[in-house]
């Protein structure tokens, strides 16, 4: 599970990251980021009802993001907060899929050390 100081809970933090973060898309994710002044980075995940109908299919996504980032948070930049939302075709992916997704998107905007 991720601890409670790397998740975003707030409104103003998630609105904050989406109105000023910078942004990167792929095909079935977008993530948007943005600095801040805390020594551990925030994670927030969004999955909107156009993405997944059931409520279940929902959760099941931001548990399999949310776990993806959970045994990758030794190798993540600290000091940012990063906002996941996930499209339409993500639910077509398998968690390996997935997987590789969030990997090869925090490798290209550098927030991934080897």
């Amino acid at each position: 599970m991720l601890p409670k100081e790397n998740r975003l809970t707030k409104k103003r933090d998630f609105e904050k990251v989406l109105k000023r973060g910078k942004g990167f898309k792929q095909k079935t994710l977008f993530l948007k980021t943005i600095e801040n002044d805390l020594p551990q980075s925030r994670f927030g995940i969004i999955v909107s009802k156009k993405t997944a109908r059931k409520a279940v299919d929902r959760n099941k996504i931001k548990r399999q993001i949310r776990e993806i980032i959970w045994k990758n948070i030794k190798k993540i930049r600290k000091g940012h907060d990063l906002v996941f939302i996930a499209w339409p075709l993500i639910k077509n992916e398998d968690y390996q899929g997935k997987l590789s997704i969030i990997e090869n998107s925090l490798q290209k905007i550098s927030f991934l050390e080897k």
